[in-house]
């Protein structure tokens, strides 16, 4: 699927084929606008959840894909990883509203190249996206020092949230619990057995030391309540 940015034929620049992932239709017009707007960029699709997500890559052939962490359908962290392993050479630039303290280094270890928190002024998204392009990292000034500072053993923030000693998997499931399903509604979602989500509720209660279930639920909505 590798392919050459082709050149606007108005102003003979290369142009690049952004394909956005968002379950928001006003966010995902949004930044059709504004990427579409740009002499260098152009929106060759969007898509609402993961499936959708991976049929666009594969038919429309992006040079990079701008990917929300919750999705209608599916989750960002495990799309990135998919079309990592699908479609190497697509770059890829998760745009989420959730704490990038907990997110950005998971984003980049499933293979984006960028964290851009939804937040931000919307000429930040513009930047993130062509330096992803670049074959740079984009990360907020904050978070890369913080980083460099985990790197070096100097992390003052190691430890702040217990959360974050969770696997991306046990996350999901530790978000959806916040959201009021049951776990048989999480293993549907997840396709998943219910089996399987029992046994990440008690990994998640063993992690965050939570007594019963009453507490881990009560926890997940005080936390979805607190960071979304």
């Amino acid at each position: 699927m590798t392919r050459l940015m082709e050149p606007n034929p108005r102003t003979g620049r290369k142009v690049a084929r952004v394909l956005i992932v968002d379950d928001h239709p006003i966010v995902r017009e949004g930044y059709a606008k504004l990427i579409g707007s740009q002499p260098d960029l152009e929106v060759c699709g969007d898509a609402a959840d993961a499936g959708e997500a991976l049929r666009l890559v594969e038919t429309t052939k992006p040079d990079l894909i701008v990917i929300d962490i919750s999705l209608k359908e599916g989750n960002g962290i495990e799309l990135c990883k998919d079309i990592r392993f699908q479609y190497p050479q697509v770059k890829m630039l998760v745009a989420s509203a959730h704490d990038e303290a907990l997110y950005a280094e998971r984003v980049l270890r499933a293979g984006a190249t960028g964290y851009v928190n939804k937040e931000e002024a919307i000429d930040q998204l513009i930047e993130a996206i062509r330096l992803v392009l670049s074959g740079k990292i984009y990360l907020s000034d904050e978070m890369t020092e913080r980083m460099l500072c985990r790197a070096v053993g100097s992390d003052d923030h190691a430890g702040e949230s217990a959360v974050a000693s969770l696997s991306d998997r046990e996350i999901e499931v530790f978000e959806f619990i916040g959201h009021g399903m049951t776990t048989r509604q999480i293993a549907e979602k997840l396709d998943l057995s219910p089996k399987t989500i029992e046994s990440y509720r008690e990994n998640i209660k063993t992690k965050l030391n939570l007594k019963n279930g009453a507490e881990l639920t009560q926890h997940a909505v005080r936390w979805v309540l607190e960071s979304h």
